[in-house]
């Protein structure tokens, strides 16, 4: 279980996930595969798209919300147990790795 390795993982229901970390003693940082936005989100956040490539059988994204004043946007991160890691599915190219970590810096700069 690696960093860029894509997961089917038990939440409420079993959903795809992106590893952004290797597991340490807190458990594994990744990231929920979602339906891409139905609207245009420039400016609210970026989406990475993960799917078929990637080990899916279907194509979904990974969503970086930008928080703004007076609001919190959903976030699909979250740190999982080797326990909630049910199958593997694939894994993203260092170039899609590189896009994911561009689009955190991202996120990550607009909550300074």
């Amino acid at each position: 279980m690696r960093r860029g390795e894509v997961w089917w993982a038990e939440f409420d229901e079993r959903r795809p996930v992106v590893l952004l970390s290797g597991e340490d003693p807190s458990g594994f940082q990744a990231m929920q595969v979602v339906a891409p936005a139905d609207t245009d989100i420039s400016g609210l956040g970026i989406e990475v798209e993960v799917g078929v490539q990637e080990g899916l059988s279907f194509d979904g994204v990974l969503r970086f919300a930008f928080p703004g004043p007076g609001f919190t946007p959903c976030t699909w991160l979250t740190t999982l147990s080797r326990e909630d890691l049910t199958e593997r599915a694939g894994a993203v190219s260092a170039a899609k790795l590189s896009e994911i970590d561009d689009a955190l810096r991202a996120s990550e700069q607009r909550t300074e």
